[in-house]
């Protein structure tokens, strides 16, 4: 039987549901794939207009969300996310293609917890779920 390692989360239970909004097929199937293999439970969703609710039906324990996005940005899907109180203190790791300054500076203002350029190594991906699921409270 495969046994993860003490510490790491299962796959199944409280604290382990990550939802991957990005529509990138490529990136998005890699990241779950790193994911799943580190014992997270994965969902992975693909366009901006509806992500806010896909958030509220799924409920996550932390959203990875992309900057650029169809039908809406990752941007304004963390605002709406950020003005409703039963998601207000989700966990966001936002990822962008650009890495600039300002885009930094415009998810850190929209409310996003981390943030991740692509590309990035997997070991910086796992790092940073890992590093945020380790700060959230525990209820």
């Amino acid at each position: 039987m495969n046994q993860l390692p003490q510490g790491m989360p299962g796959p199944t239970g409280p604290g382990r549901h990550v939802l991957l909004v990005e529509d990138e097929p490529h990136i998005a199937e890699a990241v779950r794939f790193l994911l799943m293999r580190d014992g997270w439970q994965v969902s992975v969703h693909g366009n901006g207009a509806d992500a806010a609710e896909r958030v509220r039906a799924l409920a996550p324990d932390l959203l990875i969300l992309d900057m650029m996005l169809p039908g809406a940005s990752g941007l304004d899907v963390l605002a709406e996310l950020r003005g409703d109180p039963a998601t207000a203190a989700l966990p966001v790791l936002m990822l962008t293609a650009r890495g600039l300054d300002r885009d930094r500076a415009a998810a850190a203002a929209a409310g996003a917890s981390r943030f991740l350029s692509k590309p990035f190594a997997n070991a910086d991906m796992l790092a940073e779920v890992r590093a945020m699921m380790a700060a959230r409270p525990t209820t």
